[in-house]
């Protein structure tokens, strides 16, 4: 089984150059901070058996003094072996939404197993649905990936070219908008949202909401470093992968803003609405 799971995960990890490589011949659309420590989850926090790392998002500062609510929207890995304890404890939470960022075959492989009631949503972060298009000439891309692995050690140059990809491809902004936006329209209950081993692609979903509400730097660094510590593996991320993606953002857009607006093609009503709910 741990064999076929690192295989999975290679192939996924490799779908974004594969679709780099594929527009290459098709027409193309076109700041470092401090190790962080794991972020210290609130002490209401529920832990689920099957999905090591599930947890909240909330409970952090922003920048300007408001806190990111609690028990309303939850990161995770793979959800397909939820235990029946597993199960009450999200309806205890009272989750009524989920959104799958994984391909079609890690949904085949692995469906999820969620309550009755609990609604279900994908969001494929590789599909090629709405095409192979990208914001930057491919070459461009992996080449600085490529760099930026060697410069900075990076011990899987497969995850070093998938985070500026995740930012670049089209097929990810269409993803990542779906995402935000269900949780923005989730208004009878709270939202669950993962990939497979709840660190890469969710990852960097979080990454992009928190920032979004205000939550400084250091913390979404925290959270996202906080995966080694759930999954039980110092290597299961790494701060440069992270880089990686907001150095593509701030090269493309300037901001996490204008990359949500103007890449992922989110309107201001929903980020508003995403602020409103999720902010105290």
């Amino acid at each position: 089984m741990g064999s076929t799971r690192s295989v999975r995960s290679a192939v996924n990890r490799l779908l974004l150059l594969v679709v780099g490589v594929l527009a290459l011949v098709a027409p193309a659309f076109v700041a470092p901070l401090a190790s962080a420590e794991p972020a210290t989850e609130p002490t209401t926090a529920i832990r689920l058996e099957g999905a090591k790392n599930f947890r909240d998002i909330g409970d952090y500062e922003t920048s300007d003094g408001k806190r990111v609510r609690t028990g309303l929207v939850f990161r995770s890995n793979r959800l397909s072996s939820l235990t029946d304890a597993d199960q009450a404890a999200l309806t205890a939470a009272n989750v009524t939404l989920d959104v799958d960022l994984r391909n079609m075959w890690e949904r085949k492989d692995d469906p999820d197993r969620i309550p009755e009631g609990v609604r279900y949503q994908v969001a494929d972060v590789v599909s090629f649905e709405h095409g192979i298009a990208f914001h930057e000439f491919v070459p461009l891309t992996l080449g600085r990936a490529l760099i930026d692995a060697a410069v900075n050690g990076s011990s899987d140059i497969g995850q070093s070219i998938g985070y500026p990809f995740m930012v670049t491809y089209r097929g990810s902004d269409v993803a990542f908008r779906d995402l935000l936006t269900a949780i923005a329209g989730n208004t009878d209950g709270a939202t669950v949202y993962h990939c497979s081993a709840g660190k890469d692609r969710t990852g960097w979903g979080t990454a992009v909401l928190l920032t979004l509400l205000g939550v400084p730097k250091e913390t979404v660094y925290a959270d996202f470093l906080a995966s080694n510590t759930y999954l039980g593996r110092s290597d299961a991320v790494e701060k440069s992968w992270l880089d990686a993606s907001f150095a593509q953002v701030n090269r493309l857009y300037g901001s996490v803003e204008n990359y949500v607006r103007k890449g992922l093609g989110v309107d201001q009503q929903t980020v508003d609405a995403l602020r409103t709910k999720l902010l105290a």
